[in-house]
């Protein structure tokens, strides 16, 4: 199933106006974890799965990229994306990221932000992105954390004033769809396991550089609610490598 809110108009509006959505990267609690898994751009081809506004495409087009393609499935988003941009290198395609197809080789950057909890199926997407990948070709994405997924609702359990208490990890080990409301949306995602992101990479053909569960960046931490966040992962990162040479 291919979930696309974002084109919900109540949603959209709700949606633009977040810190991270107006301001960028700088006001996104797990950039400056995510920024030093990043590769060299200098000269390569990028492509971004679930680009939305198109943040990490300019940073890539900016730090040297010699094209960039941004994927998406909302419009909303992509009309943004569009607007924001000036720089010919970047492209932007409406799609569902389980959905497009590149020639082997393509790229020698595959980067995902915040959207593979969206994907149903990971292990044949991540199958063709090691294929998309030159030898040597990076992989690099942030989802949600099993933690933050596993129970579904992704609600805090609060007291009787309403702060807090602790948040619910329950079904662990049963994977799939999960529905949370956001921004007054029922909102459709699909939790796996650490293993199962890890077991993905691996069985691809990729070498796991780097796994990190990010904490907030310290510089954020006066955002209202941002201490919450150390109470548990939100987040997952990781960066991955496609092996050089035969063999592989």
């Amino acid at each position: 199933m291919k979930e696309n809110n974002y084109d919900n108009p109540a949603f959209f509006e709700q949606y633009v106006r977040f810190p991270r959505s107006v301001q960028g990267l700088s006001a996104a609690g797990e950039w400056h974890e995510l920024e030093r898994l990043l590769p060299g751009f200098s000269g390569k081809r990028v492509l971004d799965l679930g680009c939305g506004f198109g943040w990490h495409c300019r940073y890539a087009s900016d730090h040297g990229a010699a094209a960039v393609i941004g994927v998406d499935l909302s419009e909303k988003m992509l009309e943004k994306a569009r607007a924001d941009t000036h720089d010919e290198s970047i492209h932007y395609v409406r799609a569902a990221m389980e959905d497009v197809d590149f020639p082997p080789a393509s790229f020698e950057v595959v980067l995902s932000s915040l959207a593979l909890h969206y994907v149903e199926e990971l292990e044949p997407l991540v199958g063709r992105i090691h294929d998309w990948l030159t030898p040597g070709g990076d992989f690099v994405f942030s989802c949600e954390h099993p933690v933050f997924t596993a129970e579904g609702s992704q609600e805090w359990v609060t007291g009787p004033d309403g702060a807090p208490l602790y948040w619910p990890v329950d079904h662990y080990f049963t994977e799939g769809r999960r529905t949370a409301r956001f921004l007054g949306c029922d909102v459709i995602k699909y939790h796996r396991t650490l293993t199962t992101y890890v077991r993905a990479l691996l069985d691809a053909g990729f070498v796991l550089r780097a796994l990190v569960e990010p904490r907030p960046d310290p510089g954020l931490m006066d955002v209202p609610g941002m201490a919450d966040e150390l109470r548990r992962p939100m987040m997952l990162l990781a960066a991955a490598r496609k092996p050089e040479g035969p063999g592989h």
